[in-house]
């Protein structure tokens, strides 16, 4: 097995491409579960569900902690290697994002807050993220899984939800670090024919 000390932050141009295997099909359309609550990174009960306007709830497996020797055969899975990226390309979409009319944006992955709150101020986020560490929202919602190591870990998906349901679904999210364009295009593109 082999690992290598890379910077999180950018995405190798070798790593695979993931396919659509069809496991998020079912998501557009959906409703978000009003029983369900999930914890932020200011350590905020959130209930998705309940919140106003338009969120955008972007998930990934997760990310990898300062100086944590990147694995080759992470690398090499499909859709896994990129975490770090997408949170940045959150972050420095964030104010267009906010302009085109979202009103929430959020991480989720399935990591302990504790971790995130350190991902988040390392990476000075100006969103928070939400820990499913107990895997609620993604068996609640059947969202797109994979297993590492004998941890059960979210697929790359991203969606926009506003009252309660799911308007559009972004998976695979491919390269991880254009997700945020690609959904400041769509709010481009849903601006001008609405």
């Amino acid at each position: 097995m082999t690992t290598m000390a890379l910077d999180h932050s950018q995405v190798p141009t070798t790593i695979p491409h993931p396919v659509d295997d069809g496991l998020a099909s079912h998501l557009l359309g959906s409703s978000i579960p009003t029983d369900l609550t999930l914890v932020s990174t200011q350590e905020i009960p959130i209930k998705l569900s309940e919140l106003p306007g338009l969120t955008i709830l972007f998930c990934y497996p997760r990310t990898g902690a300062p100086g944590e020797a990147v694995k080759e055969e992470w690398n090499k899975m499909p859709g896994a290697r990129g975490c770090t990226a997408e949170a940045g390309s959150y972050r420095d979409s964030f104010a267009s994002l906010k302009e085109l009319g979202v009103n929430t944006i959020y991480g989720l992955s399935v990591q302990d807050t504790a971790y995130q709150k350190e991902v988040k101020d390392r990476l000075r986020l100006p969103y928070d993220i939400l820990s499913d560490y107990k895997l609620e929202f993604v068996k609640a919602m059947k969202m797109p899984v994979f297993e590492w190591e004998g941890a059960t870990l979210a697929k790359r998906c991203t969606l926009a939800i506003k009252d309660s349901k799911v308007l559009h679904v972004w998976y695979p999210v491919f390269p991880p670090d254009e997700n945020a364009s690609q959904v400041v295009a769509w709010l481009k593109a849903t601006a001008q024919s609405g």
